[in-house]
């Protein structure tokens, strides 16, 4: 079993559509509007971006986030929280083994909280 889908509220698909083409590098994959509905196709899953959906906290799995949120912050996203390790995995439970998770959150043009994760070899202190 997968995730096929998840959807995230939005309500001006032109400005959402600029906002996710920018974060995942690419343009959506279809548009139905009416009734309002953008996919963006993310790894093996569609984001939906839509006007009746509800908000939801997505989180992206990115190269670098560290570098992800420079570029960002560049192009005036608001950070809400800047790169922090969150969790260091020993065994594969939920991550590789040996390295640290990474996190910030962004808002995204419709006001969503939206997560960025990367997982990068683990830096002893």
């Amino acid at each position: 079993m997968e995730i096929l889908q998840v959807a995230q509220h939005a309500d001006d698909l032109d400005r959402a559509s600029a906002f996710y083409e920018l974060l995942l590098g690419g343009p959506p994959a279809a548009r139905f509007d009416p009734p309002g509905l953008l996919f963006f196709n993310v790894g093996r899953s569609r984001l939906l971006l839509e006007r009746a959906a509800a908000s939801a906290l997505v989180y992206l799995q990115v190269d670098d986030v560290a570098a992800t949120v420079e570029r960002l912050r560049g192009l005036r996203v608001e950070i809400v929280d800047p790169p922090h390790i969150i969790f260091s995995h020993t065994d594969d439970s939920l991550g590789p083994a040996g390295t640290d998770e990474w996190m910030a959150f962004i808002r995204d043009s419709e006001g969503n909280t939206v997560g960025l994760v990367s997982h990068e070899p683990r830096h002893d202190p």
